[in-house]
């Protein structure tokens, strides 16, 4: 990898951007781009610094980059240029093998609140991978070591930036939970979960319906926060409620493991295996705007 690719990667990374960076890992025939060639895509499908080959070839490769980016999982793809009419790119008569791999930053967990359920949770987000911020007047640091940051005064909820890639926590004890719930909204979080009673919890939902929230805003509220695991300790409270952010970022609908496993053993086991995720042989994509 040049220079310009190691530094680019970590002026994105420092900067808490998305990108992709695609690697030429095979080359077969005659291709513009050698074995070994990388490039970095950044969000908008856009190439910033590398080179994988031109023309139609390096728009498949931002355009599979941008899921790569979205699904946050890796994928390695076979770009065809044998065809000189419906082949990718120039008709160069080979064809390429490209490694797409994404550099997605950590996602932020944000917690309202005190108490062994925000401390418990916090430390599980921690494990996850996430970048913790509590926001509660009474938070200690030795209460919450794993934080990346605590905010201590912030009223009108003001210092947070919400956004796709944040995980709202509301467990404020009801105070200023209104509040929290309004600004996440409105900021479109990803996940916005109050801990609180079912009869408190449509309190505050009704709160937001007077003031103007659109319905469907206030039906991705999941409150009660938290999956059904019966759970009654502060622990297992936070526990259920980690559960259910993992199953929300993942797009998954939680059950049981063994029921899968059930289920997929009972599938007829499909013909035939491809090493790449997709091969692509028509110039029929394209990078972002």
């Amino acid at each position: 990898m040049s220079v310009d690719v190691y530094a680019k990667a970590g002026e994105l990374a420092a900067a808490q951007e998305p990108f992709a960076i695609a690697t030429v890992v095979r080359v077969q025939g005659s291709s513009s781009a050698r074995s070994g060639a990388k490039a970095i895509i950044d969000a908008r499908g856009k190439v910033v610094t590398g080179w994988v080959g031109g023309g139609c070839a390096e728009s498949a490769v931002c355009s599979e980059a941008l899921k790569a980016i979205a699904t946050e999982k890796p994928q390695l793809i076979t770009l065809d240029m044998q065809d000189e009419v419906l082949g990718v790119g120039m008709p160069c008569g080979g064809m390429m093998d490209v490694y797409i791999e994404p550099v997605i930053p950590k996602p932020e967990l944000v917690i309202a609140g005190h108490g062994r359920t925000a401390e418990t949770l916090a430390g599980l987000g921690h494990l996850m991978n996430f970048s913790v911020t509590v926001h509660d007047p009474l938070a200690e640091r030795e209460k919450f070591p794993e934080a990346r940051r605590i905010i201590n005064r912030d009223f009108d909820v003001r210092e947070i930036v919400f956004g796709p890639r944040t995980f709202v926590v509301i467990a404020t004890q009801h105070k200023n939970d209104h509040i929290w719930l309004q600004r996440a909204l409105e900021g479109q979080a990803a996940y916005v979960a109050l801990v609180a009673s079912a009869h408190r919890s449509q309190l505050v939902l009704d709160y937001l319906v007077a003031e103007g929230m659109p319905d469907e805003r206030i039906k991705s509220v999941w409150a009660p926060a938290g999956l059904d695991l019966g759970a009654s300790a502060p622990e297992e409270i936070a526990l259920s409620i980690m559960s259910q952010i993992v199953a929300v970022r993942r797009g998954a609908t939680p059950g049981s493991l063994k029921q899968k496993v059930a289920h997929l053993t009972a599938e007829p086991e499909s013909g035939g295996n491809i090493d790449a995720d997709k091969i692509i042989r028509q110039c029929e994509t394209s990078g972002g705007d």
